[in-house]
């Protein structure tokens, strides 16, 4: 039997930690973290855990969410992953015959991961994704990540892919590449439904505005979804 189990590398969705809890009776604890650095931020233990949150800075890590001009952002509000700059024995030293990346990543006061997050009134950090990923419409910022794990709830959905696409009103428009499950058919009436379902179980200005379906997603060796290779599809059939 398990005794304590971790994840980490992509947020663990809902419908995979539930899985894994009703076979196994242990809570997956998340954790966050990168090579240069990790674990920065995780769940412990023993410790309470929300579902769906990368948990708590670990002790000895002083970790912050900070805006483009490295001032700290509010309680909910989203904001860069920062750690600071040699606050631990364990932060690098710099980059192995590298030295312009060590001094333009690792000589400021703080370490930019690129990731974005919020952080709740109990401490606790809540993922939305890469800097270069998140969703900017109507002046609204939307996690890929989110929408896509609201597609797959929908039991059209195999596998989901969202990213911006540019759209002369709104700055982006939500699109997500979807994998089906067997039994549904590539339609309109196929990609209604799941616009409408995201619609209502995730947001109003979040749902995907345009749907394309796919046999399979790329992804990266690491086995995230590549949303670069989804930025530069040209399109074929979109509903």
């Amino acid at each position: 039997m398990f005794r304590i189990c971790c994840s980490a590398n992509e947020p663990l969705g809902q419908a995979e930690a539930n899985w894994f809890r009703q076979q196994f009776g242990v809570e997956v604890l998340e954790n966050y973290g990168m090579t240069e650095a990790y674990p920065m931020i995780g769940n412990f233990a023993g410790l309470m855990v929300k579902p769906g949150s990368m948990g708590r800075p670990v002790p000895g890590w002083d970790v912050r969410l900070l805006d483009d001009s490295e001032k700290e952002v509010g309680v909910g509000e989203q904001g860069e992953i920062c750690l600071r700059a040699r606050s631990n024995p364990q932060f690098p030293l710099g980059y192995w015959n590298r030295p312009d990346d060590t001094r333009a990543i690792t000589g400021g006061d703080w370490f930019h991961t690129n990731d974005l997050a919020t952080c709740d009134s109990d401490g606790f950090y809540w993922y939305v994704g890469r800097k270069d990923d998140v969703i900017k419409a109507s002046g609204y910022r939307i996690s890929p990540f989110e929408v896509e794990e609201v597609c797959c709830r929908h039991p059209a959905v195999e596998a989901a892919g969202v990213i911006g696409v540019v759209d002369a009103e709104r700055g982006s428009r939500v699109k997500a590449y979807i994998v089906l499950a067997g039994r549904f058919n590539a339609n309109a009436e196929t990609a209604d439904s799941i616009r409408q379902f995201v619609r209502a179980a995730h947001s109003q200005f979040g749902y995907p505005k345009v749907i394309e379906f796919l046999d399979e997603l790329p992804s990266s060796q690491s086995g995230k979804v590549d949303r670069k290779a989804l930025r530069e599809r040209r399109p074929v059939t979109e509903f």
